[in-house]
């Protein structure tokens, strides 16, 4: 009877019986059974995409759990909550693992899309495997961001009254998309029952299903690219090693080593709760989650309709358009692209370094786009001057230092790229920790 279960051994000997045992796995199917021996250095993944997939698991798990306790009703939400962190066994523990592990997931695969870019990992026959890459990086912000409203706290609520209060800049539309997600004109019943399906039901499914795909798109584009120095070639025949045991066996020390940080995370600090949503009691200051804390920080100084709308399309057709570029080299395998666009990207990092908080400190206290230039429409002042100079500058970034530096496009690309991402992440850092009262900027112990 057992033979007729498992027809072949539970813990395969000889490396025939691991590739036999990788084939007949349907879990396994997206392993081939053998992988080329360099991509196995922990130094070309930092095992970001497995800890992205356990953190996934871990929130549809601990998600389920938390599930038989919620409810999701105005009066219901936050009762709930309290049920669940003072009555319910282990309530508290698993609401911490859910709610870190959610973080992490952002932050995980955030630092996994910088990995897959700045190796290379999307040049040909793997461009679409990086669309799919930033569906499920929307996904995972859905994810958290539908999860944010459903304590219905204060911080929740006007959190997400802030958040969803940004659609209506957009054209034409905005109104009406805000209605749609809020299920009205203001956050309500019928805001958290939308939420509360999205987070639960949508979302989940959108994931397993991305996540399936693009672990099937990885497997047929050739897995992993092969880790190469600066002026290496590609290995047309690399040495291959049965995944079994040595992939897999990796894999599994990173994800329990995940799993640990995150139970002890969970274990010394727990989630907080608020006082329960009030509607004519606004915090100040009232701030956006803080994955969203950037898009806050940028809406402060440029108008709404730039900060919402225009900025966020251009930001992600320039993403999705970045496999498609024309690139002089194919550098799949190799960090920063080259010794020369190493440097490159340090340069561009220090210039937006000093740059960006300049910029943040001189419309504060000196410029006041809003407003500041008399008789000046707000649209034009506070808008499309400051986005006509932001663009022309990160042009004249490109063509200056492609040329100082007789760089391929490659190089400047990577360059413009990390001088929009570090100034992105300024934006980010200045909106959670250097925004006080009225949102004005004060230093992060008088918060």
């Amino acid at each position: 009877m057992f033979r007729s279960i498992f027809p072949d051994p539970l813990i395969p000997k000889s490396d025939q019986e691991r590739k036999r045992y990788l084939l007949k796995n349907f879990i396994l199917h997206f392993r081939p059974p053998t992988v080329p021996e360099k991509t196995l250095k922990f130094s070309l993944t930092w095992g970001l995409g497995g800890m992205a997939a356990v953190l996934i698991f871990l929130q549809l798990g601990t998600g389920l759990l938390l599930k038989f306790v919620y409810v999701p009703t105005p009066l219901g939400a936050y009762k709930s909550i309290l049920v669940l962190s003072n009555e319910v066994v282990f309530g508290q523990l698993i609401r911490n693992i859910h709610h870190w592990s959610a973080n992490f997931l952002v932050l995980i695969v955030f630092l996994h899309m910088l990995r897959v870019f700045f190796t290379g990992a999307f040049h040909p026959r793997r461009q679409f495997t990086w669309i799919i890459g930033l569906g499920l990086f929307c996904l995972v912000l859905t994810a958290n961001f539908t999860g944010y409203l459903l304590p219905y706290d204060q911080l929740a609520y006007w959190a997400v009254t802030v958040s969803t209060g940004m659609l209506e800049y957009i054209p034409a539309v905005g109104y009406r998309l805000q209605e749609i997600i809020r299920g009205g004109n203001e956050i309500g019943p019928a805001t958290l029952n939308i939420f509360f399906a999205i987070h639960t039901a949508i979302v989940p499914v959108g994931l397993i299903i991305l996540m399936a795909f693009h672990f099937w798109r990885i497997r047929k584009s050739g897995g992993l690219v092969i880790p190469r120095a600066p002026g290496e070639k590609i290995e047309e025949k690399p040495i291959r090693v049965p995944t079994l045991p040595h992939l897999l066996l990796r894999e599994l020390v990173v994800a329990l080593v995940l799993i640990a940080v995150v139970m002890v995370v969970s274990v010394f600090f727990d989630v907080p709760l608020g006082d329960s949503a009030n509607p004519g009691l606004s915090p100040n200051p009232t701030k956006a989650p803080w994955y969203f804390s950037g898009l806050q920080e940028l809406l402060l100084h440029l108008h709404p309709l730039f900060t919402v709308f225009i900025i966020p399309l251009v930001l992600a057709v320039a993403l999705m358009g970045i496999p498609y570029l024309k690139y002089d080299t194919n550098t799949g395998g190799i960090w920063f692209v080259s010794i020369k666009g190493r440097r490159m990207a340090l340069i561009a990092g220090l210039i937006a370094i000093v740059a960006a908080p300049i910029g943040i400190l001189a419309d504060e206290y000196l410029i006041g786009f809003v407003g500041g230039l008399n008789g000046v429409p707000a649209f034009l002042g506070n808008g499309l001057i400051p986005f006509t100079l932001i663009f022309f500058g990160c042009a004249g970034f490109y063509i200056l230092i492609k040329h100082r530096y007789s760089a391929t496009n490659n190089e400047a690309i990577q360059a413009l790229f990390v001088l929009i991402l570090v100034v992105f992440l300024i934006l980010t850092i200045t909106g959670i920790w250097f925004r006080g009262s009225g949102m004005k900027l004060t230093w992060p112990w008088r918060l």
